[in-house]
């Protein structure tokens, strides 16, 4: 359980006043509030078992359709940590689903969406309880930041893809967005690198490497030069992580839709 992001949640209690009959008010001291995790408002068995059914379809699905080769998985951090993933498709999360650890729970931040009950994929990732949203046409940085403490109160593990969008280049990182730096350093926990490779086309039976680096470890406070210093450190461990991939090869007509079905170019189109 780290200490700093979620300590004053927990520690958080208030007063209410309440009203005895023929006595003056007095303030009595609630029990701490409880925070509100991220997904449907469920019963926290029904989040459970919602949680474990994802996985375990995730996990079926993910291994009929890939053959999966993890690295790595010796590196992962035995408490919290944010996952800071390289982003190729649509169906990059459920991967991940199908091979991290079950303990500590796994969050995604993202998708940018106003509305998570648009859309199939925004619906599942809902219903499961996984995805921290948050919302790019309105100021929601520090509501985000509340359901990111949220996560590490409950002690989850938050993953982040750091390029904050798809691009279709195996052996190249894009500029990291600061996010995951800035939720490690608020939180005091290690960023863990995780390059996932061969999800650019894919087919049935493609190979796919999930390549786990070392922690990256934090210290202070989130200023803007620690933020992107280790924002800087993230990228260059992804880069390292995917240089020796191949390019894949285009697969035929039913891999190229079941590749783009979900995809979200941000030109429109998925480049040549």
């Amino acid at each position: 359980m780290s200490v700093g992001a979620g300590e004053t949640l927990r520690r958080w209690s208030g007063a209410i006043m309440r009203r005895t009959p023929g006595k003056p008010s007095e303030a009595v001291m609630t029990a701490p509030a409880r925070p509100a995790l991220p997904g449907a408002p469920v019963h926290p068995i029904r989040r459970t078992l919602r949680y474990g059914l994802g996985r375990l379809v995730a996990t079926a699905v993910a291994h009929s359709i890939f053959r999966i080769r993890v690295e790595g998985r010796e590196r992962l951090p035995a408490g919290q940590y944010v996952l800071c993933f390289s982003h190729r498709n649509w169906v990059d999360p459920f991967v991940l689903m199908a091979v991290m650890p079950w303990r500590p729970r796994l969050y995604f931040f993202g998708p940018k969406e106003e509305d998570m009950s648009t859309g199939g994929r925004n619906r599942l990732m809902s219903w499961i309880g996984t995805a921290v949203p948050y919302r790019p046409g309105k100021n929601d940085l520090l509501d985000a930041t509340r359901r990111v403490q949220t996560v590490f109160a409950a002690g989850g593990v938050l993953a982040i893809a750091g390029e904050g969008t798809i691009h279709s280049r195996e052996d190249e990182i894009l500029p990291l967005s600061e996010g995951a730096a800035y939720f490690a350093i608020r939180a005091g926990v290690p960023i863990v690198p995780v390059a996932l490779n061969g999800l650019t086309w894919y087919t049935i039976g493609r190979r796919v490497r999930i390549r786990i680096g070392e922690p990256l470890p934090v210290s202070g406070r989130p200023t803007r030069e620690a933020v992107e210093a280790l924002t800087a450190a993230a990228r260059s461990a992804l880069q390292e992580l995917v240089a020796d991939f191949p390019k894949p090869r285009r697969p035929g007509r039913f891999g190229r839709w079941l590749t783009e079905v979900f995809n979200e170019w941000p030109e429109g189109r998925r480049p040549e």
